[in-house]
């Protein structure tokens, strides 16, 4: 079987792919427009995040038995026409939870101990101590919409503290030890720190909201490491600055392309909301890189080989 990669990964995913018997061609700069020439004589397709793999370039592809898409979420993937063409898919959210899970702890932590402003006031000459007296965690309760892989490695990264864990997902019974499922109604009615890890889907796109975010009861701190047209911004923003959001932790954004490279080529376009976003100070923002570390780059990898040898060999 003959495997196109269009992204560049960890080396080890084409040379496992390689002593199993695929034969393997790697093209990270050719445009979609003449990929699709030759995309036909494939039998297989990794993927990251460089364009997205639609119902045409799917229609192109005559031989593709399946797509592994090294990473968590496939909406950049056609996946009704590639269910209908018995294209198999394999992502790999196994590889990157744990780094998800670290990352949105982390950025709790340190909105609540202040780190970003105290460490730009220290070097700014500056000791200011009780300008950045800190919140704790403990006694706190965790909401969490989306219990799985990327949910649950939050949760569990939560064991140390003395907080209560409530989870909230369109599925029955994903609760676990870490966390307690709960109905919408009580997530609004308990939540003090909200924690995103959902899947970008029609349900979800714009799911953070002013009505939303209204309906919790009490003023609340909101994590995102899922994805960020989650989130509309402009009532992120609002909810900010009227205080019913007390502080945001954003490792995606509204304004990413689908390709998660880049936001804006100029300073023209960036919209007044972001602009307004930038200069809050209760802000935290990362380039998506909550599932990027060294480790997880391996274990990505080898989670898409794993699939692969388990359906094909």
């Amino acid at each position: 079987m003959k495997i196109l990669h269009l992204d560049s990964n960890h080396p080890l995913l084409v040379a496992q792919l390689a002593t199993l018997g695929f034969q393997n061609t790697e093209d990270f700069t050719s445009p979609k427009e003449e990929i699709e020439k030759f995309i036909a004589q494939y039998d297989g397709l990794i993927v990251r995040s460089r364009f997205p793999i639609d119902a045409a370039f799917l229609g192109k592809a005559k031989k593709l038995k399946f797509i592994g898409r090294v990473g968590a979420g496939l909406e950049n993937i056609d996946t009704d026409i590639a269910e209908q063409l018995g294209i198999k898919l394999f992502n790999a959210p196994e590889g990157n939870r744990n780094a998800v899970g670290e990352h949105a702890l982390g950025m709790i932590l340190s909105l609540f101990n202040k780190l970003n402003a105290a460490n730009s006031s220290v070097r700014s000459g500056k000791w200011q101590r009780e300008a950045h007296r800190g919140i704790e965690l403990d006694g706190r309760t965790v909401g969490i919409i989306g219990y799985g892989n990327m949910g649950k490695a939050f949760a569990k990264k939560l064991r140390g503290f003395d907080v209560e864990v409530i989870c909230y997902d369109i599925k029955q019974n994903v609760e676990n030890a870490d966390a307690k499922q709960v109905s919408l109604h009580e997530l609004f009615e308990k939540t003090e720190i909200l924690s995103l890890h959902t899947p970008q889907t029609p349900a979800t796109i714009g799911m953070i909201n002013t009505e939303f975010i209204n309906q919790f009861k009490k003023s609340f701190w909101l994590i995102n490491t899922a994805r960020g047209k989650s989130v509309v911004t402009a009532d992120l923003v609002s909810a900010l600055k009227n205080g019913k959001i007390l502080g945001a932790g954003l490792d995606v954004l509204e304004y990413e392309k689908t390709s998660f490279e880049d936001l804006f080529q100029t300073k023209e376009e960036i919209p007044k909301s972001f602009a307004e976003l930038l200069s809050l100070p209760n802000v935290l923002l990362s380039p998506h890189v909550a599932g990027w570390t060294i480790e997880s780059k391996e274990k990505l990898a080898q989670t898409i080989v794993d699939k692969i040898k388990n359906e094909f060999c």
